[in-house]
């Protein structure tokens, strides 16, 4: 076959389903990866309604023979790989004294560890076809944020694992980029099953800090959010275009927001920023 093949990650909603589909229209064989296939009727119904065919698969990124298994069916069926979009990821919300080692463990496996696992999977097979991988970070990724310690975390050790990998891999002809998306009107807030009255609740010396941040948060997502066709947009970018940047941010708020930290020698901006957040 002709046409390039791209694989994607947490195609179920969000940013992935909106990505599927917009590669499919850029004319990419796309196959469409899910944890749960019985989760895919959202990402059907787009494909039909957009009028393109996506190849529907199981892949769970903390699985790794769940990972071999997708990889090497795309290969077994395609004969090649010529990009990967790491997309899948988790939201979580808690702060040191309130969450045990064990849930940022759970957080880094889902946000890091799952991102390693399908890039070392592709990689072979990437470099044969000096193809891309690409990876879905957050604008979370370079400035830490409130109550967001373990996610943050997560997303900043992808962020430098990427910039550490991309010269390595363009030695081999790989291209790497990281993809920055501030807020997106997506289910990725519902899924970390926020009660906001519970949580508040059960914060003990932080309830003050963490009602604060919850306020702005929300009025963040109802009133700036992104579209997932947007935020999907510069990963389509990334695939396509010729040498495509390392990082990328899908808006310019994100640009702005990212650019904070990257002029921020001594912290001073992100933290007087980020202290008011949390009421102070």
């Amino acid at each position: 076959m002709s046409s390039k093949v791209v694989l994607i990650t947490g195609t179920s909603s969000g940013i992935g389903l909106a990505a599927a589909v917009a590669a499919a229209q850029a004319g990419w064989r796309t196959v469409a990866t899910l944890r749960d296939t019985g989760r895919a009727g959202a990402l059907r119904k787009a494909a039909a309604e957009a009028g393109v065919e996506l190849d529907v698969r199981q892949l769970d990124v903390t699985d790794e023979s769940s990972v071999a298994a997708a990889v090497d069916g795309v290969i077994a069926d395609y004969g090649r790989l010529d990009a990967v979009v790491n997309n899948a990821g988790a939201g979580h919300l808690g702060t040191l004294e309130n969450e045990s080692v064990a849930d940022v463990r759970d957080v880094m496996e889902v946000n890091f560890f799952g991102v390693l696992n399908v890039s070392k999977a592709a990689m072979p097979h990437l470099r044969s076809a000096e193809g891309r991988l690409i990876t879905v970070t957050s604008v979370g990724g370079v400035i830490g944020q409130p109550f967001n310690e373990a996610y943050c975390a997560a997303k900043f050790a992808v962020e430098g694992y990427m910039e550490s990998l991309a010269p390595v891999a363009a030695s081999v002809g790989v291209t790497v980029s990281v993809v920055e998306p501030g807020a997106v009107a997506t289910e990725f807030v519902n899924n970390i099953g926020l009660d906001v009255e519970s949580e508040v609740a059960a914060a003990g010396p932080y309830a003050d800090a963490l009602r604060a941040y919850l306020d702005r948060t929300v009025s963040q997502f109802l009133n700036g959010a992104q579209t997932p066709a947007e935020a999907a947009a510069p990963v389509v970018t990334a695939l396509t275009d010729d040498g495509p940047a390392f990082r990328i941010q899908t808006s310019e708020w994100a640009r702005g927001f990212t650019g904070t930290k990257l002029l921020d020698l001594d912290g001073s901006a992100v933290l007087g920023m980020t202290n008011g957040w949390v009421g102070r």
